[in-house]
């Protein structure tokens, strides 16, 4: 079994999120992004919400940079 992730880097946000979440199972993977996503960033959970997550999961594991992204300043220490 591989295993599976998805990277908030590769969706547009005002947040500019930079977490990617990863897990063993697909399932386990779409509902800790799922409840990021309603937390995190004000979505509605919803089966559109599921879907547009489901396509946005990749085998392995989340790479150091996305490409065609670029990379972001760390956020400042407090």
């Amino acid at each position: 079994m591989s295993r599976k992730y998805i990277d908030c880097r590769e969706f547009p946000s005002e947040r500019n999120c930079t977490v990617a979440l990863s897990a063993d199972s697909e399932e386990e993977l779409l509902e800790a992004a799922c409840q990021h996503a309603v937390a995190v960033h004000g979505e509605t959970e919803s089966p559109e919400l599921r879907q547009m997550i489901r396509q946005g999961i990749h085998e392995g594991t989340p790479p150091l940079a996305v490409q065609g992204v670029a990379s972001r300043p760390a956020p400042a220490a407090h």
